[in-house]
């Protein structure tokens, strides 16, 4: 397993570990361009989900259920987390790096997001959703929660169309490590 010191240097340089598939080897990779997830005006919350954020169906939470929400991400037919990943993002909770933003419906997980923290600087590693919308109310609270923190920057690292439907864009890979470093100065608290 690769140790905690070298992850979290890894990150800070712009890099992310993936598995291309279960049971295989885990890679850094990066990307020419990054998605961000905005914390300013340009984040966009679709219309439908202000009604479901007024009904107030969902409760959010912070690490009530880490493992749960990392067994969501991974949970599909097609996933890059593998199980060493699996791993080493629980040495990374009991580190002190990595969080769980979840949704709860009737005292059950309903959806999360995985991320590190580093300085004033969420790395969104996946999400997931067992109810519908449960993902999306993670992100609009989210995105609520890091504004109220002061973060800089919510790395979501590939683009994709459900984040665009968020306001979600692409810098080039310099531009990102210039954002990046700015952030790692940033003292945050999640």
């Amino acid at each position: 397993m690769i140790a905690i010191d070298d992850i979290i240097v890894g990150y800070c340089q712009g890099y992310f570990l993936m598995a291309d598939a279960p049971g295989h080897d885990l890679a850094w990779y990066g990307t020419r361009k990054r998605a961000l997830i905005p914390l300013d005006d340009r984040f966009r919350m679709p219309r439908s989900l202000r009604r479901v954020l007024n009904q107030a169906r969902f409760s959010v939470a912070i690490n009530q259920d880490f493992a749960g929400v990392v067994a969501g991400c991974a949970d599909r037919d097609s996933t890059w987390i593998s199980d060493d990943l699996k791993e080493i993002y629980q040495s990374l909770y009991e580190a002190g790096w990595a969080y769980s933003f979840e949704t709860w419906q009737d005292g059950q997980l309903a959806g999360g997001i995985l991320g590190l923290v580093l300085g004033g600087a969420f790395m969104g590693e996946s999400m997931f959703h067992r109810v519908d919308d449960a993902s999306k109310v993670a992100m609009v609270r989210l995105v609520e929660h890091l504004r109220s923190r002061h973060f800089l920057l919510f790395d979501a690292q590939i683009i994709n169309p459900h984040l665009e439907r968020f306001g979600a864009f692409t810098v080039p890979d310099p531009i990102y490590r210039q954002l990046l470093s700015q952030a790692l100065q940033r003292p945050c608290r999640f």
